[in-house]
């Protein structure tokens, strides 16, 4: 597993996927996923030049965590359990599967800055995907304003894993149109610029329907 060659695919990927969608590429944020890699694949990572780290549980983001700290950006892209929140909060940069309420009570009580998350959403609506209801974002975006420490940076999304194109573009312009409609309230606590969507799989797509941080796992670093 050469992780420096994979990155300079990946990157070369970007390019050209920001070049047929007309953007820039300063607007695509990588985040090399480790979840299911050592601290030594994911140091590969570091020296290649990816800043930005994403875990989804507890205990791999803590050890890598105290192996690593403040080299990396770190993201938190997996369902969050509220009992947990106290552990990381304080060490993350950006939380991507703000989902209820009752998280962003324990956030708001154990953070000490205000905490840039995304609000998951569930726009595939697969049974098996976590997130809420489209239908349901607005209202509990509304209802963020009550907690200082929660600031909506944009929201995040997961394809489903399949081969028709058209089904993984409609899942991305789904959250792209809901992320619109919220930018365009103005909410201070919600400036809900960004987009969270695509993986190893997808994150071409996902750029050219409007991605601004794309979540790569296995393309990257592998699965062990």
């Amino acid at each position: 597993m050469d992780v420096a060659a994979n990155l300079n695919h990946i990157q070369q990927n970007i390019e050209d996927a920001c070049r047929k969608a007309g953007r820039n590429r300063e607007e695509i944020t990588l985040i090399g996923v480790t979840k299911y890699v050592t601290i030594e694949r994911t140091m590969e990572a570091l020296e290649a030049g990816v800043r930005n780290l994403g875990e989804n549980r507890l205990q791999g983001f803590s050890e890598k965590y105290e192996a690593i700290g403040d080299k990396a950006k770190w993201h938190f892209i997996g369902s969050l359990q509220s009992r947990k929140v106290k552990d990381m909060i304080n060490k993350i940069d950006m939380l991507h599967s703000l989902d209820r309420i009752s998280l962003a009570k324990e956030i708001n009580k154990r953070a000490e800055k205000p905490i840039p998350c995304f609000v998951q959403i569930n726009t595939s609506g697969e049974a098996s995907k976590q997130g809420m209801e489209p239908k349901e974002a607005l209202s509990f975006i509304v209802e963020l304003a009550k907690y200082d420490k929660i600031k909506v940076v944009g929201l995040m999304t997961m394809a489903p894993f399949v081969e028709e194109e058209t089904v993984i573009r409609e899942t991305f312009s789904r959250l792209r149109q809901l992320r619109d409609e919220v930018k365009e309230k103005r909410y201070s606590h919600a400036p809900c610029d960004y987009l969270s969507m695509g993986m190893s799989n997808d994150y071409q797509l996902a750029i050219e329907e409007g991605a601004t941080h794309i979540r790569i796992g296995s393309k990257l670093v592998g699965q062990k």
